[in-house]
Parts: structure tokens; sequence; C-alpha cells
């Protein structure tokens, strides 16, 4: 065991271990991209113009309208992008940075928890896309099947 690793609670089963997490890291790239999905389609049914009125002019972003179709864009491309796994590091980047400016301009001051509008999600999803950022992919992605990774 190399310095630093943490020690399996069941040695035992280090095969099994080291054969799921690929799928883990897949799992939760595909429920993390179908979240973002999800949460574009709110906004979507509202309109770009409602969302830019609600959201974006509220906390000052000018033009809200502008930015409101860039976060659509955002959410939409990257959760099809994080479900596939593709351009998976600059795509979860991008997205990571989103949740970051959301937290700090939209939520941080109503507290943490997500069921008064706290930053409880957005940081939860953004430090995953952070992960993201890093690690890439994974083996089950098309970066890998490009052989590239963005």
């Amino acid at each position: 065991m190399a310095q630093g690793e943490a020690k399996l609670m069941y040695p035992g089963l280090s095969g099994f271990y080291a054969t799921m997490l690929p799928i883990a890291e897949t799992f939760v790239r595909i429920v993390v991209g179908a979240m973002f999905l999800m949460h574009v389609s709110v906004k979507f049914k509202m309109g770009a113009g409602a969302v830019a009125a609600n959201i974006f002019a509220k906390h000052g972003f000018e033009p809200a309208l502008a930015w409101a179709y860039v976060t659509m864009f955002i959410e939409l491309v990257g959760g099809v992008c994080l479900i596939i796994g593709l351009f998976t590091r600059f795509v979860a980047a991008v997205l990571a940075i989103e949740m970051l400016i959301a937290l700090l301009f939209v939520h941080l001051a109503k507290g943490y928890s997500a069921g008064v509008g706290g930053y409880e999600y957005v940081l939860l999803i953004g430090a995953v896309c952070f992960v993201f950022a890093i690690r890439g992919g994974g083996p089950y992605s098309v970066d890998r099947l490009l052989g590239r990774t963005l």
C-alpha cells in the first residue's frame, strides 16, 4: 500500500473495489448530467425572458436575457456532454464555475439549506463537477473512445 493511501475495510474485496470504481464514477457522471438537464428543463418551461427577469436581473447580471441564454446553453449542452462523457474535463470545469458563481451571487445569502434556496445543492453539484474536471470522463466515456480528453 502506498503512503497516504486509504486502508481498505475489507482487503479481500480489493478486486471488487477496483472493478467497481470506474462504474461508480460513470454512474455519478451520468446522474449529474441528468440533474443539469432536469434543472435546465425548468428554465426552458419558464422561458428565457422569465429566467432573465426573475433570476439574473434580480441579482444584477446584465444583460439578463443574454446571461439566461448562456446559462441555459451551458446547462443543456453540458448535461448532455457529461452523460456521454464528451469533452468532460472542459465541460465539467465550465459547469463548476457556473455553480460557484450561482453559489456566491444567488444562494450564499440564503444560507446552507437547499430547502430555502441556500447553497447546499450548488455546492455539491459544483464540487462533483470540479472532480470530473480533474479526473476526466473515465473509461466509459466518448472521450476515451476518441482517445482524447479536453
